[in-house]
């Protein structure tokens, strides 16, 4: 068990634990005394596997720009329609509301939380900083989780940013720590040279490929290999996803 640290105040979850109840906030980055850098994180459905790549939940398009209702300087509460998509309650609690045209544009905003969403139909959205600059009709907003919640296996062709590496087992909708920077065994697909930089597979999901100069326009940068990679086998990777 690795005890972790937030700059320097101790957490009250180590790295090797899953757990039902959220302890941190989501991305907070811990390290441990070795360099190491990990991110707190929440898995999607399916269980995260130990070794293998992590990327966050695919944004939803008919969430993003969106009509604005009137908004007033200071609200932190207000109706956000959405598209023909339906959502969970809370599918943004801990993410982010932009405004994308103006009047506002260029603003980001942390999401406090919301009630389930229903295709097409307004809800109250409750943010955790107030708004700085009148929204309008004109404002065009959208809503992105948090690059935390959620999180799944990187499949061969992604969806959202890599964050990290699962150094565990964590349960299906559970709370753990994500590498993300300093050694980690992770899933290697073909045979990388040492020192070759790596990044998501667009073959084997899950797993990291040796770039090169042709790699797909969506890759990711994992980091550098340790060692001569075994394709199949989980070797050393130097992570440098953040």
């Amino acid at each position: 068990m690795a005890n972790l640290v937030d700059s320097v105040v101790g957490l009250a979850q180590d790295s090797f634990t899953s757990s039902s109840t959220q302890l941190h906030p989501l991305g907070t980055r811990a390290y441990t005394t070795d360099g190491r850098r990990y991110r707190y994180a929440q898995a999607g459905a399916t269980d995260l596997v130990a070794g293998t790549l992590i990327q966050g939940a695919a944004p939803l398009a008919n969430h993003l720009a969106r009509t604005a209702p009137a908004v007033a300087i200071g609200d932190t509460s207000f109706t956000f329609t959405p598209g023909a998509t339906a959502g969970a309650a809370n599918l943004y609690a801990e993410g982010y509301l932009q405004v994308d045209v103006t009047p506002g544009a260029g603003y980001t905003y942390q999401v406090s939380g919301h009630a389930a969403i229903t295709s097409s139909t307004a809800f109250t959205l409750t943010l955790k900083d107030a708004i700085q600059v009148a929204l309008t009709s004109t404002s065009r907003i959208g809503l992105m989780p948090n690059p935390y919640k959620d999180v799944i296996k990187a499949p061969t062709t992604i969806t959202a940013k890599v964050v990290g590496v699962a150094g565990y087992i964590i349960a299906a909708t559970e709370y753990g720590w994500l590498n993300t920077w300093g050694p980690c065994s992770v899933l290697i697909n073909g045979t990388p040279a040492i020192t070759a930089p790596v990044i998501n597979s667009g073959t084997t999901a899950g797993s990291v490929d040796v770039w090169t100069a042709g790699a797909q326009p969506t890759a990711n940068l994992v980091g550098a290999m340790m060692q001569v990679g075994v394709s199949t086998k989980y070797n050393f990777v130097f992570l440098e996803i953040d």
